[in-house]
């Protein structure tokens, strides 16, 4: 997080042809240094430490997963372009990882001889405090970013999410909901301009770029449209002191379903300044204990008094309130000791591996549905739900303001989760298929046809595709990635396969759920009677 420089950088023209085993001569001869190679055995240990050292999903960590030829790390823009240049030059297959927290480990992993781009080296941030902006690249962490703006000032903030260790590039991409989304929107929706390095090594602004390639880098997903060198954040006003709370309840399925049926009448809405969110779980009697994360820009006084008004089955007491700053907020609920722990982007919670799954209510799930899913949980202690309230300024942003369409009449987004110990890994399909038994059985009560997704959560058994596969068709890829791409982004989708063929239209930047380009996708291949799509 360092001064940025922003201006419009041509790469100069490449004089070497390169193939693929000249990939280091080419980073090499452009002045890249810091990489290392999976060939390498007197480097060894070095390149596994770097693989692995920000993989947060440990199931990515099985001998059974590809591994990248090359790590490459890129300490400037210059850099970051030159890297792309000579990647594509070699015709490898790109993986960029920021914070390396991709559910589905797409930002680590391909079925192709593949490079990754580690952009933890590019986490400088400029803070304009005349302006209220910031200038952030893209492999900064949240925690980075909040430890930033809370040393800058004490009355700003970034609208983002809980973790402190997930990257800006990944975080902000999809969308990025957090905490504030009811008053300020997504981290996406508090982006004003951007530094996206395209395909061929040319650096674009949101000018130079054009609008609809800068609404698509905003919540259409990471890894599609090429490497987002720094993002500029609008930064939102916060009171000196804020109201956090974290009140835990422990009872049997009937209790705990109740409290949960109340907090989905609440929580969409309470007033702007509230965000209310709930964690649901099993304890070893089979008792069920729920986590209730309040934030409050305000005075814990008003905190605690509107929840007596509006949540009184809660029991929120004065003494569970706690007044503090906005970045110990942040440290606070992130469960961290201190707010110096947000700078540490390798700090890590447990090496456990996870698998999950993403829901949009839009009506209240009744009484009897919730027991339902309770009685699910109890089944399973390494399983848990986390639910969080949306409406708000939520509600107030339009469908299409941004490709992430889940806004006015959303009640809340719930997350089913399932996490194991690494020893455990044999029985990680008994886990996951659990976890599906919960989630087919929610169905009913949820968003349905489509039964939506959020990009930010990545499920690949929404669905993949095989770049690999050069048979397939534009019109036939852009059907495939339907399945999936309206149930992310609805009717946004058709604006992405858009932006996609302006920015990308060789798609470089390729993962089994991104968005293809429209023609441009093994046309020599094409059989007669295939059909090619028009938008």
């Amino acid at each position: 997080m360092l001064g940025i420089c922003i201006l419009l950088v041509f790469l100069n023209n490449f004089t070497c042809a390169i193939i693929d085993d000249d990939l280091p001569s080419c980073l090499t001869i452009h002045g890249v240094h810091n990489y290392t190679t999976h060939q390498s055995t007197s480097n060894s240990d070095a390149y596994h430490r770097l693989l692995y050292v920000s993989m947060q999903n440990q199931i990515f960590t099985r001998s059974t997963f590809p591994q990248p030829r090359v790590i490459i790390l890129p300490e400037s823009m210059d850099q970051l372009a030159n890297v792309i240049s000579c990647c594509t030059r070699g015709s490898w297959t790109i993986r960029l990882r920021s914070g390396g927290h991709s559910y589905e480990g797409l930002s680590h992993i391909a079925d192709n001889p593949f490079v990754i781009i580690d952009l933890m080296n590019l986490n400088g941030i400029s803070i304009d405090l005349d302006t209220q902006t910031a200038w952030v690249e893209s492999g900064a962490t949240l925690g980075e970013i909040y430890h930033a703006i809370g040393k800058s000032s004490g009355t700003m903030a970034f609208s983002a999410g809980y973790c402190p260790t997930g990257g800006s590039g990944g975080h902000i991409a999809p969308g990025g909901f957090g905490m504030m989304s009811r008053k300020y929107g997504l981290a996406a929706d508090n982006v004003v301009d951007a530094l996206l390095v395209d395909a061929n090594g040319v650096v674009l602004d949101r000018e130079s770029m054009g609008e609809d390639v800068f609404w698509a880098i905003r919540g259409g997903g990471g890894g599609v449209w090429g490497a987002v060198y720094a993002w500029k954040l609008q930064l939102v006003p916060v009171p000196k002191n804020v109201t956090i709370f974290r009140l835990m309840k422990h009872s049997e399925v009937e209790d705990a379903s109740k409290l949960l049926h109340k907090w989905q009448l609440v929580a969409p809405k309470l007033e702007d300044d509230f965000s209310l969110a709930v964690l649901a779980g099993t304890n070893k009697d089979s008792s069920i204990w729920l986590t209730f994360l309040g934030l409050y820009l305000g005075p814990k006084e008003l905190a605690s008094s509107s929840m007596h008004k509006k949540f009184p089955e809660l029991n929120l007491l004065l003494e569970d309130c706690m007044e503090m700053s906005w970045v110990e907020a942040t440290a606070e609920l992130a469960g961290l000791k201190s707010v110096s722990e947000l700078k540490d982007r390798f700090l890590r919670y447990d090496d456990r591996a996870f698998k999950t799954k993403v829901d949009f209510p839009k009506e209240a799930i009744p009484l009897e549905g919730i027991q339902g899913a309770l009685e699910i949980l109890k089944k399973e202690q390494r399983g848990f739900m986390v639910m969080n309230g949306q409406g708000g300024m939520m509600d107030r942003i339009s469908t299409d303001a941004s490709p992430f369409p889940h806004r006015s009449g959303t009640l809340s987004m719930v997350e089913y989760i399932v996490a194991w110990d690494k020893h455990e890994d044999l029985h990680s399909n008994e886990f996951i298929h659990w976890l599906h038994q919960l989630f087919d059985y929610m169905g009913k009560f949820v968003s349905n046809n489509p039964r939506v997704g959020y990009v930010n959560h990545v499920d690949l058994d929404l669905g993949r595709i095989d770049w690999v596969n050069k048979t397939i068709s534009s019109g036939r890829a852009i059907e495939i990635a339907r399945t999936w791409g309206e149930k992310y982004f609805m009717s946004n989708y058709d604006r992405l396969v858009r932006a996609k063929t302006m920015i990308d239209p060789k798609n470089v930047f390729n993962h089994p759920q991104s968005i293809p380009p429209l023609l441009e996708i093994m046309l020599d291949n094409v059989k007669e009677n295939d059909v090619i799509y028009k938008l």
